[in-house]
């Protein structure tokens, strides 16, 4: 019930905040003078993408009425209860759809990285261990081994098997610290066999990755990735 009553609610918000701006067309948009026009419309804006973002057909008429009927106090066509119903329902759906698109882009995602990491065990110089982790040395270096509780700075790129980056510390400019224990499991794995100085592509199956989790917008369940891996120092164990 809270569940369904919180989805009722950022529905209802964002309905009751995006019904003026919506109608407004971009030349009206930027004569808009006060700051509760300018609030208004950008509220509009947001609520608006986020309906399309999420496949929400409204019917502009009804969603008009709900509203003025909501802020006059207007007993509508429709009870609470009924309204709460139809919430409810609408809430099922789309768990529903998303479920279903999870599911699939994960059976998708995990048999092109099975496929992917097929091809590229036949390239040279990649290696694979035993649990599907394979690796290229890039470049070769002669300082520490980190054990599993030591911490590590390292500067790395990761993308998709597409080649899509998800994440880079060279474009941040920072390379990134933590400790060995502290990250993903392949790269756990890996770090323990690098060395300061070391340069390393991994390629990582999702089960060594984040799973049927993911990460963020980009890193889908069952995501094999793939990183470029320089390991700077090896810092002192963490307490």
């Amino acid at each position: 019930m809270k569940s369904s009553t919180r989805v009722l609610s950022n529905l209802s918000l964002a309905i009751a905040i995006s019904l003026s701006p919506l109608a407004l067309h971009a030349e009206e948009a930027a004569k808009l003078s006060t700051e509760k026009e300018r609030l208004s419309y950008s509220f509009g804006q947001k609520m608006g993408a986020n309906f399309k973002k999420q496949g929400v057909e409204l019917d502009m008429t009804q969603l008009t009425r709900g509203i003025e009927d909501a802020l006059s106090g207007k007993q509508g066509p429709m009870t609470p209860a009924e309204v709460e119903k139809t919430m409810q329902e609408y809430q099922r759906a789309y768990f529903k759809r998303q479920a279903e698109f999870k599911n699939e882009a994960a059976n998708k995602n995990l048999e092109a990285g099975k496929a992917f990491l097929a091809e590229n065990a036949k390239k040279e110089g990649v290696k694979t261990l035993d649990n599907g982790l394979q690796y290229k040395v890039i470049k070769s270096g002669s300082g520490k081994t980190p054990g599993e509780k030591d911490y590590v700075s390292v500067h790395y790129r990761g993308t998709l098997i597409d080649g899509t980056e998800f994440d880079s510390s060279y474009k941040r400019g920072t390379p990134a610290n933590f400790p060995v224990n502290g990250v993903i499991k392949g790269w756990t794995q890996a770090l323990q066999k690098m060395k300061e100085g070391d340069k390393w592509m991994l390629y990582i199956p999702s089960d060594l990755g984040y799973g049927l989790r993911g990460s963020g917008q980009k890193i889908q369940a069952n995501s094999t990735l793939v990183f470029e891996v320089e390991l700077l120092t090896v810092k002192e164990k963490a307490k």
